[in-house]
């Protein structure tokens, strides 16, 4: 029978430790998604072995600063130059920032935007 996942609630001054303990612990980096719910972005960070993830949740506002962990594991500059290009999260110390070009849209941080139902005009047709 497969575990149930779980997603720990942690704070943002945790993230690089709990990113060097899974890498010690042989976890490989799964995915780093990002969501806004209101006015707070939830960040998740998964990660693998045998089979079983670990999924870490830090909460933050915009203007707040997420600290990278591409010192820890490389290939996570993709997951938080998106997050920056996006939502218009601060993340600090990416090893390859691309400081904001790395999406082209036409819309600045297009998922920070909240829409209101009036902004939303095709919805109802």
């Amino acid at each position: 029978m497969m575990e149930p996942q779980t997603i720990v609630p942690i704070s943002v001054g945790e993230v690089v430790q709990k990113a060097e303990q899974e890498k010690k612990d042989g976890c490989r980096l799964v995915l780093m998604s990002c969501t806004k719910i209101d006015d707070i972005f939830e960040v998740i960070y998964s990660y693998e072995k045998d089979l079983r993830l670990k999924n870490y949740r830090i909460t933050v506002k915009q203007g707040d600063e997420i600290p990278s962990i591409s010192g820890i594991y490389w290939g996570s500059f993709v997951y938080e130059n998106e997050m920056n290009d996006l939502f218009g999260l601060n993340v600090t110390g990416i090893n390859i920032d691309f400081k904001g070009h790395f999406f082209q849209t036409s819309v600045k941080h297009p998922f920070s935007v909240t829409i209101t139902k009036e902004d939303d005009a095709c919805q109802n047709r």
